[in-house]
Formats: structure tokens, sequence, C-alpha cells
């Protein structure tokens, strides 16, 4: 029973230790890993510490070193290192300083000794009992006592978690890139707040007008933090960003948080319904220009999808209220949530560029797939044309529709102002519009942050899509 319970603690911690040890190969990984279980690896670096002392790891070391430097291997590496970078120069036409040649040397000598000597160490370590003294070795071995893993479960519980996440890849990489969207917030945070920081414009003056005394507008910058130092007021609204708490907006004193629920959906639900029918519509366009190069079908539609890319929003919305609106009354000119009528202009202005772009580089894709030898395989085997394109061909040529459909998704809400304010609708970008002429601090940064925020999410959505279309990305995902 005992030799049982020992077996499958083993087959329990080994996975684990495994894992832990991957992982501290890679330097973002190994922080995190050291961070979040610091009581564990404090535990460990100790035991560590003491079995090098105990089994004199430093005069095994020291020994092993200077055996390597009297055999002339690391002056072997610096004549080496010193002939190669000479004849670099020499190619180059490069004149560089005796004394840099010799530091430079010196340097990639030390790297080349420092792996030989490494593994040169483990050989000896290895051949006396099998010694090891890594970080992830000392984990393993105090790991298999199960007291101690216990305790290491209770104390370092999030680094066990990171251990869980790393172990799945699926769930490894939607985490791995919602870190990433994490520091593209923060960078655009950043960016848009740098710039309205050193902007030339004065919320104060503009808000108070021309006739404010001195003090009224030191009172307003004081209401509003604005006398504070550029990084307390960046802190303040990073915080504010994390924390859905922006304050209040300088004109009109309103929630910014409240006013951006309020808008942001209106301009995520016209751009959510443009993009659907924009893919409904132009998927099948793009295969079917594709199946029939240079006839009048991919001619017809290839040019109207240049009209597409080609007309701007603003034009095409008030074509649109001159002809549906003014001279033929069946649709509302100016935007209104009660009625769904109203929303069929906006769908559309937004969705004609995005239906255009899906369209040409569905063409293009899969014009490019079905010239492929697989493709000219499968028709070889007898598979009938439909499947050939649906199963074999299409689904190999989402990949970069997959990528337009997003960016342009992104460029659809980030970029709807234009089109908002034409018919009057009360959305994000129009009110960032509003407010950035003040400029409303608090309410552009709420409004940019936020679209970007989504924006990210779309993004790590896309490349879930990636993962789920391509097999090549799930393997190399489960690989990494």
């Amino acid at each position: 029973m005992k030799g049982h319970a020992t077996a499958t603690g083993n087959g329990f911690v080994d996975p684990i230790a495994a894992i832990y040890r991957k992982m501290l190969l890679h330097p973002a990984y190994s922080l995190l890993i050291l961070l979040l279980g610091a009581p564990v690896s404090a535990i460990v670096y100790v035991v560590l510490q003491y079995r090098k002392f105990k089994y004199g790891y430093k005069l095994i070391a020291e020994e092993t070193r200077n055996k390597l430097l009297a055999t002339g291997y690391r002056d072997k590496l610096l004549l080496e290192a010193k002939d190669q970078l000479i004849r670099k120069h020499r190619f180059f036409g490069q004149t560089v300083s005796t004394g840099q040649t010799e530091l430079e040397a010196n340097r990639m000598a030390e790297i080349k000794f420092k792996e030989t000597f490494n593994h040169e160490l483990e050989k000896r370590l290895a051949g006396e009992n099998g010694l090891k003294f890594s970080f992830g070795d000392t984990y393993h071995r105090l790991a298999l006592n199960p007291a101690f893993f216990t305790l290491s479960v209770i104390i370092g519980f999030p680094m066990y978690l990171l251990l869980a996440i790393y172990s799945m890849p699926y769930l490894k990489y939607v985490a791995e890139r919602m870190v990433m969207s994490i520091f593209v917030i923060l960078g655009v945070a950043f960016l848009v707040f740098t710039i309205l920081y050193i902007s030339p414009m004065n919320p104060a003056a503009n808000l108070l007008g021309e006739t404010a005394t001195a003090e009224q507008i030191a009172a307003f910058n004081h209401l509003y933090g604005l006398d504070q130092p550029y990084f307390v007021q960046l802190w303040d609204t990073i915080r504010g960003i994390f924390t859905f708490d922006l304050g209040k907006s300088f004109a009109g004193n309103e929630n910014v948080t409240a006013a951006i629920a309020n808008k942001f959906p209106v301009t995520l639900t016209l751009t959510a319904i443009s993009t659907l029918i924009a893919v409904l519509i132009a998927l099948p366009i793009g295969i079917i220009s594709a199946t029939r190069p240079n006839s009048f079908f991919d001619y017809t539609f290839m040019f109207i999808a240049l009209l597409g890319l080609s007309i701007p929003n603003f034009w095409q919305a008030l074509i649109f209220i001159l002809n549906f609106s003014i001279k033929l009354p069946w649709l509302p000119a100016t935007y209104n949530p009660e009625n769904w009528l109203s929303a069929i202009m906006p769908i559309v202005v937004l969705g004609t560029g995005l239906t255009a772009a899906v369209a040409r580089m569905t063409r293009s894709s899969t014009l490019e797939v079905i010239h492929e030898d697989y493709i000219t395989t499968a028709r070889a085997k007898g598979l009938a044309r439909k499947t050939v394109i649906w199963k074999h061909a299409v689904g190999n040529a989402l990949i970069p529709i997959i990528t337009v459909i997003g960016l342009q998704f992104g460029g659809m809400l980030g970029g709807a102002a234009v089109t908002e304010k034409v018919f009057n609708i009360s959305g994000i970008g129009s009110y960032i519009v509003d407010k950035q002429f003040i400029p409303d601090i608090p309410s552009v940064m709420g409004g940019v942050v936020y679209t970007a925020i989504t924006i990210s999410i779309v993004n790590v959505i896309v490349d879930l899509m990636y993962a789920f279309f391509d097999p090549r990305i799930r393997s190399k995902m489960k690989q990494y």
C-alpha cells in the first residue's frame, strides 16, 4: 500500500514539476512564478542553498571551472572570437579600436565558456549520486513530500493557478492575449492622456469664457485636479479606468462612466449589426467571384466593391438622407432608438466599406487557395465541386478574411463619429468629438479607452477564431 501511494503521489507531482521547470525557462513566466508563489519560492531557495552547502556544490563548481581553464579552452574561445570579429570588421569595412575588439571578444568567449562549464558541471553532478541543484529540481524533490506539497498549495495558490492555466493550451492562449490587451490599453491610456495634457487648449478658459478671472480658473483647475503634477493626474486617470470611475466631466458635471454606459451600446450595436450583415453579404459574393474569375459576375461584383471602398461615409449618408428621407419619405433622417427604421441608413452606411473590403479579400484569399496542390488532389479524388470549395478551400481561406473583419470592425467602432453626426446619433463617436475641443479630459479618456478595450476584446476573439479554423495554429499552441 505504501509503494502504491508513493507511485500515485509521484504520478501526480511529476507533471506539475515538469510544467514548473518548463515555465522557469521563460523569463516572464519565471518571474510570475517567483512572485505569485513567493512563500514557496523562498522555501525552495533556502533548501537549494542548504543542499549546495551540504554537498559541496561550490567546491565542485570551482574544481570543474579550474579543470576547464587548465585545458586552455577559454583561451581558444577568445582567439576564435577575436578572429571572427576581425574578419567581420574587415568584411564590412569597419574601423574598430583594439580595446573595443578585446572587450567584445571577451564577452563572446565568456558566454560560450559558461555554456560549456554548465554542461560539464551537470555531467559531473549527475555522476555523483545524480545530484541536481537547479531551482526546478529542488522544487520537484520537495513536492514529492505530501506535507510540503499540501502546504505549498495553501501558501502558493496563485502560483498553482498559473501552473494550471499554463498546462491548458487554449486557456493559456486566451490568458496571454488578455494580458497583452491590458498592456495595449495601458499604452492607449498613456498616449491619449499625454496628448491631452500637453495640448495648448485650456479647459478652464474654454468653459468659463474670456471674462474668467485668474482666481476662477485656479479654482476650476483645483476642483478637477488639473493643478496636480503630470504623474499624479496620469495615475488617477489609469486607476479610474480600471475601477470604472472616471469622475465628473468638465462640461455639464455629469458622471463620465454613466454617460459612456448610455452612449457606447448605441455605437456598438449599430457596428455589430453592420458587421454581421456585411459579412453575410460579402462572403458569398467573394466566393462566387473567386470560383468564376474574369466572368461577368466577377467584374460586376468587384466593380461595386471598389465603389463601396471609394465612397466617403459622410457623402453616402447625405445622399441617402436626400433620397430616402426628403425626396422619398421612406426612412427617418435622424436616428431614434424607438424606431428601428431609423437604424437602416446608418447601418448601411457603416457596413458599405466593410462589405467591399471583405468581398475583395474573400475573392483574393479564395483564389489563392483553390490553386493549391491539395485542392487539385481533392478534385482528382472525384469530390464534388461544392464540397471542395466549402470544405477544403473556404476553411483555409478564412484566416486573412477574419483579420480584415477584425481590423475593419475596430475601424468602424472608432471611426463612427462622422456617421453619428450626420444621422444625429447620440453614440460614443459623436460624444468624443464634442468633448475633445474643450478638451474634457475625463470624457475623452473614457470614450477612447473603453473603445480600445472593446477592440482589444474583439482582437482576442479574432485570435481564437484563428485557432478554431486553422489546425496548424492549434498544433503550435499545444507544442509551445
